[in-house]
């Protein structure tokens, strides 16, 4: 079809049924418009261009084209369109997760009484709204004119318009009054309560707007109020949502808070467009609000079975708060001066000697007879309990600093505040302080584990790990000869989402109170007496996060392998320490018959190994950090030159730390 055949099937079929408010005219008219491919904007506009020509050169289509849209808009319910499209539901995010999903298989029952539905069924392409937002919005206003909409019309067509455009208005002011009453905004703003709500006064000047607009549409002789007393309820109401937001970032937040908030947040600001589009004086600015309300809803409905777009923006906030505070804990990671550069050197000197006994453990559990699951049990208990253990002790994990940096690297860039040689010394000081930290893990993992498998000798007569095992141990880190690379990646995702799952529980820990919570628990009090009860959930409060974090990275660690085998997959996970570990029992099972050239070549299949353990936890992190705040980084090759510059200029600084003396001179300096 063309766009002339559509255009005189409307006038036929409108001349033989004055009431026809069939869609399937509309969709075949959108057809034509449609460009093949959704990013061709320009064929789009062109289409658009076209119809507005055709228009324009024969009145009797405009005419009859803009009956049959009265037609089609006047006979359906309008107000679900404006309160539902492009607003978060008031249900949770499981069940919108689950509808979402089962509705990819089975589409919901379409309504033909609701424009809400009808508009799904004329943009139901997911790709609509890219054509539809690449139109210039005058392209759009060109279309609206071309139609005839600004000629005079039935008074009843556009009362009956209107009072709909009401009734959306009222929905929304309800929905936000009832979002200012619920209890977790409450418990997060008290003052809500002490003092008049915006939320409450809102609804009542809508209430009078409403009444007051409606008698003005039915006798022009009564006083129009506009909506500017509104306005300022409405930005009273927005501030609250702001502190509430700031309340969050201390107190933790939740998804069911998130999506509060999210709801909030889009209904006022569509309550804002219609309030405007209501209070238009001139016929361009209504349908420049409605031009720009039209691509919203289009985004909205392609949008609406999406589940990426769902925990998108359900989660945005919650990412926000789980990195921000993986971010603070990132902060403890980086080392400033020479003597916290000792102190991180102590204590990953710490780690890779507990590192050194963990390795032990699980080389003896491997050689018990069990099930898969027996020995999934066992590692993850081994691992689980070392890497906590190393957390009380104050030690440091070398793999688990990335996770924690990025999104502390991802705060900075976010802040904009610092340059971008500030950012550049930030990121010197991380490698610094990831390189000597990965040295004191294996600095002491090594000499540990062969000290270990001496004594083993020295007690048992026998090795601790035979030729055959050793030669094994020795092909799990060939970075070229075995999956050593690609199962250090493994090690790499869990190290991130333990990131992540630290973020997790210290924002549990925060939002959900729950060290006041424990020392409500009277058998715990008589258990432990007060002073020790107070010292012990006052850790547990500061040290949640952490305790979960390494828990669920070591079973992750400990299990994978045997989900491999049990679903016979070559999956299994590398760690740097631990192989150095490996490397050292193996040396020792083999009497030292290892030639340099082999012991070289393992030492850089350990160092491999670690640059994936590193690199693949830092990307991770630092992209869910960046998208948690939505931003993106535009300077990477600029950083990338002074990087590289300053490093031909002092590669001691990426190693080892500078005279303080001299830093502050320069400081002074400068």
């Amino acid at each position: 079809m063309s766009l002339d055949s559509v255009l005189a099937e409307i006038e036929i079929r409108l001349g033989e049924y004055p009431a026809l408010n069939d869609i399937q005219h509309l969709r075949d008219l959108i057809a034509e418009i449609r460009p093949h491919r959704p990013h061709d904007i320009t064929r789009a506009t062109d289409n658009l261009r076209a119809l507005c020509f055709v228009l324009q050169s024969n009145p009797a289509w405009r005419k009859s084209l803009r009956c049959y849209l009265v037609q089609v808009l006047t006979t359906r319910k309008l107000v679900h369109l404006f309160t539902d499209v492009g607003i978060t539901q008031n249900i949770g995010f499981w069940s919108a997760a689950r509808q979402r999903f089962l509705n990819k298989f089975l589409p919901p029952l379409m309504n033909d009484d609701y424009i809400k539905d009808v508009f799904g069924q004329l943009f139901d392409k997911k790709t609509d709204h890219i054509w539809i937002n690449g139109v210039t919005d005058l392209t759009w206003m060109d279309l609206l004119k071309a139609i005839g909409f600004r000629s005079p019309a039935p008074r009843t067509t556009y009362a009956a318009l209107t009072c709909e455009i009401l009734s959306a208005v009222q929905v929304l002011s309800y929905r936000i009054t009832n979002i200012g009453l619920e209890a977790e905004l409450v418990r997060n703003y008290p003052d809500i309560e002490k003092f008049e709500s915006p939320f409450l006064r809102q609804n009542d000047a809508i209430n009078d707007y409403v009444i007051c607009y409606s008698k003005w549409l039915a006798d022009k002789r009564q006083e129009r109020e506009d909506s500017k007393h509104i306005e300022v309820l409405l930005t009273q109401c927005e501030d609250i949502t702001n502190r509430i937001r700031k309340t969050a970032a201390l107190q933790g937040v939740s998804i069911s808070l998130t999506r509060l908030l999210l709801q909030l947040i889009q209904s006022i600001a569509r309550l804002r467009q219609l309030l405007d589009m209501l209070d238009s004086r001139s016929t361009e600015h209504a349908a420049a609000i409605g031009t720009t309300l039209f691509k919203e809803l289009s985004i909205a409905e392609n949008q609406r079975h999406s589940l990426r777009n769902l925990m998108q923006s359900n989660t945005e906030l919650l990412s926000l708060q789980v990195t921000e505070r993986a971010g603070k804990s990132g902060e403890h990671y980086v080392t400033n001066n020479r003597a916290e550069w000792l102190d991180m050197l102590r204590s990953a000197l710490g780690a890779g000697f507990i590192v050194g006994f963990m390795a032990l453990i699980k080389i003896l559990f491997g050689t018990l007879a069990l099930a898969p699951f027996g020995y999934a049990v066992l590692y993850s208990l081994n691992y689980s309990g070392g890497f906590m253990l190393v957390h009380v002790l104050h030690f440091t994990i070398a793999t688990k600093q990335p996770a924690m940096t990025a999104a502390l690297l991802a705060r900075a860039i976010d802040g904009g505040k610092q340059k971008l040689d500030e950012l550049a010394e930030l990121i010197v000081l991380v490698l610094r302080s990831q390189f000597i930290a990965i040295v004191g893990n294996i600095g002491l993992a090594i000499p540990t584990a062969y000290a270990i498998a001496w004594a083993w000798v020295s007690v048992t007569g026998k090795h601790l790990v035979s030729p055959e095992k050793a030669q094994h141990l020795l092909h799990d880190i060939d970075p070229f000869g075995s999956l050593a690379l690609p199962h250090a990646a493994i090690a790499g995702v869990y190290l991130f989402l333990s990131g992540l799952i630290s973020g997790y529980y210290d924002n549990k820990a925060s939002y959900s109170n729950i060290p006041e919570r424990l020392r409500q628990l009277g058998w715990l009090k008589s258990l432990l007496g007060e002073p020790r009860l107070l010292r012990v959930t006052t850790y547990i409060g500061d040290n949640l996060g952490a305790l979960a974090g390494n828990f669920f990275f070591g079973i992750m660690l400990g299990s994978i392998g045997q989900l491999g085998s049990f679903f016979g997959l070559p999956i299994d996970i590398r760690h740097i320490t631990f192989s150095s570990a490996n490397f050292a029992f193996a040396l020792v099972g083999l009497d030292h018959n290892m030639s340099w050239q082999l012991a070289a070549y393992s030492l850089f299949g350990i160092m491999a190994i670690g640059m994936v353990n590193l690199g693949v936890s830092f990307s991770l992190a630092m992209l869910v950090a960046l998208r948690s705040r939505r931003i993106s980084f535009g300077q990477g090759g600029l950083l990338t030159v002074l990087l590289w510059t300053r490093f031909k200029e002092n590669p001691r600084d990426y190693f080892l730390p500078g005279n303080e003396e001299k830093i502050e001179e320069k400081k002074d300096a400068n």
